[in-house]
């Protein structure tokens, strides 16, 4: 599929693609080392936008986005299960580590959840106190009356 115009005599409008097929392998192999995305476009000098663009166009290149993907998940979630514990072959488990690999891995079983309920005495409605300023009614009646007062002597 491509995005271009074509012009009146068939050629396309606009400058060639840059995409190489050979994007697909190394992008899968930098993937491998755990690098994100936005972190191989850095590295193969491909801008993001084009990485965008060509995941619509390339089968091939949707495909090695994948496979990128998962290499990288396969590479933190290796380190995470090697460093799981303080040290390696140690008894004492690294709590932090195990509990946000659990929540990402199983979040139905692991998510921490806070739920905050909030209802009134014995737990019925919220009550809720009005103020009334009563200076302030005062002043407006003062000044109403004074006004009645004015226009009653101008008429």
């Amino acid at each position: 599929m491509t995005t271009k115009t074509p012009s009146k005599n068939g050629k396309f409008l606009g400058r060639p693609s840059t995409y190489n097929p050979k994007y697909c392998e190394q992008f899968i192999e930098l993937g491998k080392q755990g690098l994100s995305r936005h972190q191989i476009c850095a590295q193969l000098g491909v801008g993001v936008h084009n990485m965008y663009v060509w995941e619509t166009e390339h089968e091939d290149f949707f495909r090695a986005l994948e496979e990128s993907r998962n290499n990288a998940l396969n590479y933190w979630e290796n380190l995470a299960l090697n460093h799981i514990v303080e040290n390696p072959g140690g008894p004492r488990l690294n709590t932090g580590l195990w509990s946000r690999s659990m929540a990402a891995r199983f979040p139905r079983e692991y998510r921490e959840n806070s739920k905050v309920e909030v209802s009134g005495k014995d737990g019925g409605a919220i009550e809720v106190d009005v103020i009334h300023d009563f200076a302030k009614d005062l002043m407006q009646d003062l000044l109403s009356a004074r006004q009645a007062d004015a226009e009653s002597a101008d008429e």
